[in-house]
């Protein structure tokens, strides 16, 4: 890390303000002082008087029911022989589109190998 030199005319923006207490005495942060009782005061923070007050709602209120939900529905019973059959049907399609492409992988590797060696 760098410490800059302060010398830059670019960075008069960001210097502290020169000590306008008046006594001379060069040293910590100067407090500030409280507007005078009825002044306008030019900070926007000592404006803000904080969230308007919250009102509560009269005991016993609840939001609006409009539309009541239809009682859930009995599912249809599975069939597992049924479920397990399709699902083995899958899985041996899987394992034949897997050995074809496992035939067809390996039949380009012997062609590019044998153009390659002889």
């Amino acid at each position: 890390m760098t410490t800059p030199s302060g010398d830059r005319p670019e960075d008069d923006y960001w210097r502290r303000p020169p000590d306008q207490t008046g006594d001379g005495a060069a040293g910590g942060p100067v407090p500030p002082r409280p507007p005078a009782p009825g002044a306008a005061s030019t900070d926007p923070a000592a404006k803000y008087d904080g969230p308007p007050p919250t009102t509560l709602p009269p005991p016993g209120w609840r939001p609006p029911l409009h539309v009541r939900a239809a009682p859930p529905r009995q599912l249809p019973p599975q069939d597992m022989a049924g479920l397990d059959a399709v699902e083995q049907r899958a899985q041996h399609v899987t394992w034949g589109v897997g050995a074809v492409a496992g035939v067809v992988l390996l039949a380009l590797l012997c062609l590019l190998c044998s153009r390659a060696f002889f």
